[in-house]
């Protein structure tokens, strides 16, 4: 399995319309290939940021995933609102936990 977490900065004031967007992103990838997981959340102590939490199959199906229309459409509303340009998310080794069977 592929875990990815990235943290996305909004502009001053764009939080909750960047929030928005990924919420609408979660819906996209909800029925891809290899998702078991898209979860986004916020920090009250930063409030620009918005975290994204990710859970597939593999890292070809996450990557398979970005090549659909309408998540490449959502990607290009959601560069303009950015405050800066996104880091690569942590790719994290999954050991297991509540909800996972590895």
């Amino acid at each position: 399995m592929y875990l990815l977490h990235g943290k996305l900065t909004a502009k001053d004031g764009k939080a909750d319309r960047l929030a928005d967007m990924l919420l609408d992103a979660s819906k996209l990838v909800s029925t891809a290939i290899g998702c078991r997981l898209y979860v986004i959340g916020k920090d009250e102590n930063d409030l620009n940021s918005v975290y994204v939490t990710e859970i597939w199959d593999s890292k070809e199906d996450h990557d398979n995933s970005l090549k659909v229309e309408s998540v490449r459409e959502l990607i290009a509303r959601v560069k303009p609102i950015l405050g800066a340009q996104p880091t690569k998310g942590q790719e994290l080794e999954i050991l297991g936990g509540s909800g996972i069977t590895i």
